[in-house]
């Protein structure tokens, strides 16, 4: 990074912007469940659910340009990535949008990779950075699940829109699922080649790498 792009630095202010954002999309995951599951309106639950993604990438932004980031930022906004793919998951199973073993195969990813996160903490060390591959499963599954439910609507083309909402659905859950095998065997590597820290975590010499983690949602 150069000086017109220093490492951001997270503080520990709360009434922030991006966080004020973030909290509105945690405020939107029981409506978008109560849209689906109950009334059945499909069309709003599809637009709150293209303005989450818009405000998710609204706030990250901004944290960066108005110099926002804050540590309840780092952990509330994964927190509620991770809160509207997996009640976008149930919904949808519910709802039998997609086979129950989608939904099961990537939030077990999530959890499995999620039980290995010690593995890094006891060693003072960062979760792994994100991958491009990791990355590319997210945007896919983020793009296609709503195409997906835009394909339970009545307009021109919803075959085709449904289709495509299908074939990001497999793509990104291969990729998903092959990412997550590569996190796996890092964290291996780690346990076998990295001996565990006496270090108190907050002395850890290690920096996270970017702003999201693997452990976070990629």
């Amino acid at each position: 990074m150069g000086s017109a792009q220093p490492e951001m630095v997270r503080t520990d202010r709360i009434a922030t912007i991006p966080n004020a954002l973030s909290a509105l999309r945690l405020i939107g995951v029981p409506v978008f469940v109560y849209l689906l599951l109950v009334v059945h309106a499909d069309g709003w639950a599809l637009a709150l659910l293209m303005i989450s993604g818009a405000t998710d990438w609204l706030d990250g932004k901004l944290a960066r340009v108005l110099g926002q980031a804050s540590k309840l930022g780092a952990i509330l906004d994964p927190l509620v990535d991770r809160l509207y793919v997996v009640a976008t998951l149930v919904a949808f199973v519910a709802r039998d949008f997609i086979p129950w073993w989608v939904a099961a195969i990537l939030i077990g990813r999530d959890l499995v990779l999620a039980a290995a996160l010690p593995i890094y903490r006891r060693r003072g060390m960062a979760p792994p950075e994100v991958i491009y591959l990791g990355k590319a499963a997210t945007f896919a599954l983020m793009c296609g699940l709503p195409l997906i439910l835009a394909g339970q609507l009545e307009f021109p083309g919803v075959a085709a829109v449904h289709a495509c909402g299908v074939a990001l659905l497999v793509w990104g859950t291969a990729l998903y699922v092959w990412t997550g095998l590569l996190y796996l065997l890092e964290a291996g590597v780690v346990a076998r080649s990295v001996p565990v820290s006496t270090t108190p975590r907050g002395d850890s010499t290690a920096k996270p790498s970017g702003e999201n983690s693997a452990g976070g949602a990629q």
